[in-house]
This record gives structure tokens, C-alpha cells and sequence, in this order.
């Protein structure tokens, strides 16, 4: 990446770099360098000015936006966005911590990609918005199906601490997702700690007749029923 790239944090806070420089963004510029960065595509201005004024004149939020971007350094702006007469989006440039989970796909050679950084926390926590809103239930799911998938590849490739920490993460974010209690409950066969994987189950199936008065699916239960030599309830 050129040495003044832009970085964008989005998971857990706003916060934005331009090099090794924190930049400072008055709250309507964070807005439209948020809505570009979950956009992923050049947007045009009246779309985005139109989304984030919705209470003004198209004329008017026009304006607002042409303000909003000039209000930015011109250094910083330059690594921020790129706009023409039509169109505005976040420069090709610019990493955005988000994307991290668009990268992490399964790399059977690549042993490292369970050590690989994936940004924890809620996307923009406090923002209302109705984009943002779409984008945080779609990061969160995209967040468990990685964490689930992260730890089957690691299991299958003998990387059982690995396997694990991703799994009890999935776990820890949705206590009642019974695919991540599964994931972690194949990590402890395959090591041979049934003992490990019977308090997981009953944790789960505790948790879940509590919480929902459901009954844990055939899947899991065929899981730990070798265990027990009887049906596992």
C-alpha cells in the first residue's frame, strides 16, 4: 500500500488513520466515510446525499455533502476518497477492518489464516441508522459463520487450541447457536476428551431448555450418543 494509505476501524468504534497520522472528522464527515466504506462501490451523490439528509431538499443535501467533503484536509481527503462529477466512493486504497472477514476463506495450505487478526466487537456500536443496521446483523453473522469455519478447519488440521478458541468465540458471541456448540463439541472428540465434550452438550442443552424450552437437535445429540450408551436425554 502507498505509505499514505487510509485505514478505517468500524468494528467496535469509529476511527480513522491517513498514514501513521489519527485524523479528527467532524461527526457528517465519519457518516459518509462509513456509508462509502460499507457501500464497497462508488455511490451516487444524490443517493448518498439524499440517505444521509433525508430531511432537506435534494439541492440542499448536496450541498451539505460537497461541504462535508472540502471540510476534510485536502492530504487526508486525497486518501480518502475519490469523487467525480457522479460519483463518490472510499479510495481504492483504503483498508477498512471490516473487509477482513470478506478474506477469510478457507486456505488449506496456509496454516497461518488461523492466526489471522479478525476484528471483534459490534459494527459502529451506538449508530442507528438503517444502513448501518443492515450491515452490523450481516457482520455478525458473517463474524460466526468465519469463527464456525475457522474452527473446523483448524480441527481437521490437528490445530486443536486454535480450533477451540474459535469455536468458544463463536459460542461466547451466541450462546444459543447450536451449530457453534457443535463445532466446539467436535474439537473435543477428536482429541479423545469425551468428558469435555458431554459438559458442552449439557451446558448447551441446559442453556437452550432454559432460555427456550427446545430440546437440542438429532445432530448434536448423535454426537456425544456413542458417549453414553443410551439416548443422550
Amino acid at each position: 500500500m502507498p505509505p499514505r494509505a487510509a485505514h478505517l476501524y468500524l468494528v467496535g468504534r469509529f476511527a480513522c488513520r491517513v498514514g501513521d497520522e489519527d485524523v479528527r472528522l467532524t461527526p457528517t464527515a465519519e457518516r459518509v466515510l462509513a456509508f462509502l466504506a460499507l457501500a464497497r462501490r462508488p455511490v451516487r451523490r444524490h443517493q448518498l446525499a439524499g440517505t444521509l439528509w433525508p430531511d432537506v431538499t435534494d439541492r440542499q443535501a448536496l450541498t451539505r455533502l460537497r461541504s462535508t467533503l472540502w471540510k476534510v484536509p485536502a492530504p487526508q481527503r486525497a486518501a480518502l476518497v475519490e469523487a467525480d462529477a457522479t460519483n463518490v466512493s472510499l479510495h481504492r486504497d483504503a483498508d477498512v477492518d471490516l473487509y477482513a472477514l470478506d478474506d477469510d476463506a478457507p486456505a488449506a495450505h496456509d496454516g497461518g489464516v488461523f492466526d489471522a487478526p479478525m476484528p471483534r466487537g459490534e459494527l459502529l456500536p451506538g449508530w442507528g441508522d438503517d444502513w448501518v443496521l443492515v450491515e452490523r446483523e450481516r457482520h455478525r453473522q458473517l463474524r460466526l459463520h468465519a469463527l464456525e469455519d475457522r474452527c473446523a478447519r483448524a480441527c481437521a488440521a490437528g490445530r486443536f487450541a486454535d480450533a477451540l478458541r474459535a469455536g468458544l468465540e463463536a459460542v461466547a458471541q451466541e450462546p444459543l447457536r447450536e451449530s457453534a456448540h457443535r463445532r466446539v463439541i467436535e474439537v473435543h472428540l477428536a482429541e479423545g476428551n469425551g468428558a469435555e465434550a458431554l459438559t458442552q452438550y449439557e451446558t448447551f442443552r441446559t442453556l437452550l431448555r432454559a432460555e427456550l424450552g427446545l430440546p437440542p437437535s438429532d445432530a448434536i445429540r448423535a454426537l456425544v450418543r456413542p458417549l453414553l450408551g443410551r439416548p443422550a436425554d
